[in-house]
């Protein structure tokens, strides 16, 4: 038994090296997770930090197989699919999970997957939780599909995944990082899009937009004046939306880590209020939007990769009836770029990466700077 067990952990260690040569973004995930064999799955599972491995399954496979089935595994819990699952149901979730994850790894040349697996390629390039609602809409066609991979509840770890999603993000830093050093950087749109979902807010973006929004024409319109020390105006504002424009930088002076940033950012904006409607703009020498959004609203992919000019974002909320335009523009920008020769009339804040100009030389609104992410 013992001579049976060290030889399938070769054959794990052998399918591990051979990752590093196919991708070093996946080889260097697998190395931030555990992975175990056992009897108790039938094919292969994670609870969020460890992989676990069916031993029959495994000898069953071919060394492309098993290089598919071990990238899929460490995805779904680099990419905290345990967590992200909240109170969804847990069988049409992980179908949801496998159609995304199974269209990244069938992506990547030399991986495959084991027979059964299951594809939907209309539907890859989405996320988790977009593949999710549009099954909902006819689950018993999925349903009957055994998936590779049951997910299983978190055991032992902390039931929210805070902890995971730090250490998760770090890992996924460190594949990034050493990827693009060996000139291996350019992930699959469908990974991108699912990072996404992974970047918390750094802002207290309930504080910001209180101190801001409270300046509005609308101040206190069918108000008690009583709940304003108490920070609770935007949640007594019952049926009433407040507009707020949000463009972020996609010039190519904007890298992978800070769009992870600045799109983290927007999902903490969107949570911060009830009644809180984000007209989202991607900018760089062009404006693309709006795209009006809310807190279950997914984000459309970043559309960009030129010069920087951020007069047209300005230009396009003022272009607004008068009736529709935002109490507030935020910009999440490095601030290289061509400014307004004139302030406009709405509020601004801008947002600037760590490694962006000085506040100092942003010629009108309130600037504040994210720190960066810990290497």
């Amino acid at each position: 038994m013992d001579n049976a067990h060290d030889t399938l952990q070769r054959q794990i260690t052998a399918t591990i090296l051979q990752l590093r040569t196919r991708s070093p973004f996946f080889a260097t995930l697998v190395l931030f997770a555990r992975t175990l064999l056992t009897e108790t799955v039938p094919t292969a599972a994670t609870d969020g930090r460890d992989i676990f491995l069916n031993v029959a399954f495994w000898n069953g496979l071919t060394p492309p197989q098993r290089l598919g089935l071990l990238a899929h595994e460490v995805l779904h819990a680099a990419l905290l699919h345990v967590y992200r699952r909240g109170p969804r149901d847990p069988l049409l979730w992980n179908i949801a999970a496998d159609i995304v994850v199974n269209g990244v790894i069938l992506a990547q040349p030399g991986f495959e997957l084991p027979v059964g697996h299951l594809r939907e390629k209309s539907l890859e390039h989405l996320s988790v939780e977009e593949v999710y609602h549009l099954l909902q809409a006819d689950p018993d066609k999925y349903m009957s599909v055994l998936s590779i991979v049951d997910l299983l509840l978190p055991s032992g770890l902390d039931q929210d995944g805070t902890a995971q999603q730090g250490y998760w993000r770090h890992a996924l830093q460190q594949a990034q990082t050493l990827a693009d050093m060996l000139g291996k950087g350019n992930l699959p749109a469908g990974l991108q899009r699912e990072m996404t979902h992974l970047s918390p807010s750094q802002l207290d973006w309930r504080s910001y937009l209180w101190r801001f929004l409270v300046q509005t024409p609308t101040d206190f319109e069918a108000f008690d004046r009583r709940f304003i020390g108490q920070e609770l105006y935007l949640e007594t504002l019952s049926g009433t939306n407040v507009r707020v424009a949000v463009a972020v930088d996609t010039s190519g002076s904007v890298g992978g880590k800070e769009m992870a940033l600045f799109l983290g950012e927007v999902r903490g904006i969107l949570s911060a209020y009830p009644h809180l409607v984000a007209m989202l703009y991607y900018v760089d020498a062009a404006c693309n939007g709006p795209h009006e959004l809310t807190a279950q609203a997914e984000l459309p992919a970043p559309v960009g990769g030129g010069g920087t000019d951020f007069r047209p974002f300005f230009q396009a909320v003022l272009d607004e009836q008068t009736n529709q335009r935002p109490a507030l523009c935020i910009y999440l920008t490095d601030g290289m770029g061509t400014f307004p020769s004139e302030a406009p009339s709405i509020p601004t804040l801008w947002v600037l990466t760590p490694g962006g100009i000085s506040a100092q030389q942003i010629p009108f609104g309130e600037t504040v700077r994210l720190i960066p992410e810990p290497e």
